[in-house]
């Protein structure tokens, strides 16, 4: 079979979920189980994958799911959570008092404090964590989730602490004979990896800048009463301050502190910043904007998340309001910084490796590391933070809990799907993996200006696992082989690729799928979609022009340039 037709092949599932979710408007809970069996029969078939492989990708899918799901719950209880206590009520009144106009408060919520929980915890947190706080203070559910999966590009290639870079760029790489190459010419691993830090930050901060600029224009042109992008205008100026609040910070901590702080710091400093700036007016418009009235709102935009205050909760001071919140961004930081703590919560942990005898293939599941613990705990405190009744938080479990299993049956089929194509290198016919095949086939068709589609291959990747650091894991060797073919530098290569990866995000369908079910707007991802590609477009093609001119115009290079290794 020619590399044209394995690509061809690979890229029909992809082509069938756009054309079921994109095109026609299915929804995924309708698409998805037809898209797995597709796959399934084209890994078998075509590929050669064994029924057995299969069924143990699908297992590990299954594992993957769990943990989704985990982290859903966790999102969702603290939600409800603060709705039962009185926090949100106190939160919402919070956000009017920073700024009444909601162009502000999307880039307070989903930009800043969207980012800064990217950094601290990854994985996807931010839409869940995100997105049912705009609902609460008073977004309809359509636009929080579209606004948390905008956000998920620029601050994920350092989302949780770093791990799309340190597990997924060096785990995908070939390090050993890098590290020894390096040795040779009296370099070491260290110095390269920083290099790549620094490419892939300095490209997302470009990159990042309209970011906050897309957020208010879809917001106006979707989501207000006159359907008009013009609404968006005058808060351009504000929206470019607050991006560069993040970005600047980002992009030094990048260059000079590593890959676990610039997500972290420039979230973290950015909300604080543009907090005050919005407080005292600075580039805020005269004019406020908002939504029409909830009782005008289509029906498509709102969710089944509902939140009614209840009567009998007290009023919670601001600051006791936004306090499990501050302890969720400070434990998830401690349990991905602090070794001792780390360590502890990784103690409980369920795993199982070469699942159905099947080597490469495990999973497992950590329920306490995983964001869902950290977030079920906080809502624990925030039990005795804010005085709650029991029965209050028992129907805060509850809701939580209805509002899950939406999400669940979909999930069960999109995860599974992916790990087939991932898992698909090991066949009889001895092809690369579907996503291998898609990517060598891209490489071979355009030559030397390769670099401008180097993200998007990362971000199809992302696309297919809904992970920046799956992305790197499978595709960073790769993206290194194809620049030593080329001549080019490998440290550039591999930095799109990352910053591809990041912005495949935006359109990863169990993300989607995920971020849908916090606020209860499950069957409506294709419409989630249709809008996403349009920023996830942009994202890719700005990147891909920047690796282009760093290759090739300025000719950055890297100490391992035109060394050829083992």
């Amino acid at each position: 079979m020619t590399l044209g037709l394995q690509a061809l092949l690979a890229f029909i599932p992809i082509g069938l979920s756009g054309l079921l979710l994109i095109g026609l408007g299915w929804s995924a809970k309708r698409a998805m189980p037809l898209v797995y069996f597709v796959t399934a029969a084209i890994a078998l078939l075509a590929w050669g994958v064994s029924l057995n492989r299969i069924a143990a990708a699908t297992l590990e899918g299954l594992i993957i799911t769990v943990q989704v799901l985990w982290i859903i719950f966790g999102a969702l209880l603290l939600l409800n959570t603060l709705k039962h206590s009185g926090g949100i009520a106190s939160i919402r009144s919070g956000f009017a008092l920073i700024s009444p106009d909601r162009r502000v408060q999307v880039i307070l919520i989903a930009w800043l404090f969207g980012s800064f929980i990217e950094g601290a915890s990854g994985f996807g947190t931010p839409a869940a964590v995100a997105g049912p706080l705009m609902v609460a203070v008073g977004f309809p559910a359509l636009s929080a989730v579209m606004f948390g999966m905008i956000i998920q590009s620029t601050p994920v290639s350092f989302g949780a602490v770093g791990t799309p870079l340190i597990v997924g760029v060096q785990g995908g790489l070939q390090r050993e004979a890098m590290t020894a190459a390096l040795q040779a010419q009296g370099q070491d691993w260290t110095a390269f990896f920083s290099l790549i830090v620094e490419r892939v930050s300095l490209g997302h901060a470009i990159c990042g800048t309209l970011i906050p600029v897309f957020l208010v224009m879809f917001m106006t042109r979707f989501f207000g009463r006159n359907k008009s992008w013009a609404e968006a205008l005058p808060i351009v100026p504000f929206a470019l301050f607050s991006a560069f609040a993040f970005t600047v910070p980002y992009a030094l901590a990048g260059r000079f502190l590593g890959p676990e702080f610039p997500s972290l710091l420039g979230g973290l400093l950015g909300l604080t910043v543009v907090s005050l700036a919005a407080r005292a007016g600075f580039l805020v418009p005269k004019k406020s904007w908002d939504f029409a009235e909830p009782k005008e709102w289509p029906a498509e935009w709102m969710g089944t998340f509902e939140m009614k205050i209840d009567q009998n909760t007290r009023k919670i001071p601001i600051f006791v309001a936004w306090l499990p919140y501050l302890l969720l961004a400070l434990v998830l930081v401690l349990s991905r910084t602090v070794a001792p703590f780390k360590q502890a919560l990784l103690s409980v942990s369920w795993s199982v490796r070469d699942i159905l005898g099947e080597p490469g293939i495990s999973g497992n599941f950590q329920p306490l590391y995983l964001p869902g613990g950290v977030l079920v705990a906080v809502c624990l405190v925030t039990i005795i933070l804010h005085k709650m009744y029991l029965p209050s938080f028992g129907r805060a479990v509850k809701e939580s809990s209805t509002t899950l299993l939406s999400a669940g049956f979909v999930l069960v089929f999109t995860v599974p799907m992916v790990r087939i194509m991932i898992q698909s290198g090991v066949n009889a016919n001895e092809f690369a993996s579907m996503p291998i095949s898609m990517a060598l086939w891209v490489a071979s068709a355009v030559g030397d200006i390769y670099p401008i589609f180097a993200p998007t291959v990362g971000a199809l990747g992302a696309f297919l696992a809904g992970s920046n650091t799956v992305s790197n894991l499978m595709l960073s060797q790769y993206q290194y082989s194809v620049a030593q073919a080329l001549g080019v530098s490998g440290a550039t290569m591999v930095a799109a690729q990352s910053i591809g990866a990041a912005a495949g995000n935006m359109i990863a369908i169990h993300n989607v799928v995920a971020a849908s079910a916090t606020v209860g707007v499950m069957g409506r991802e294709g419409q989630i979609l249709r809008r996403t590609i349009i920023p996830t477009i942009y994202y890719v093609a700005l990147a891909g022009i920047l690796a282009m001119l760093s290759m090739h115009v300025l000719n950055l290079g890297d100490p391992l340039l035109g060394v050829k290794l083992p």
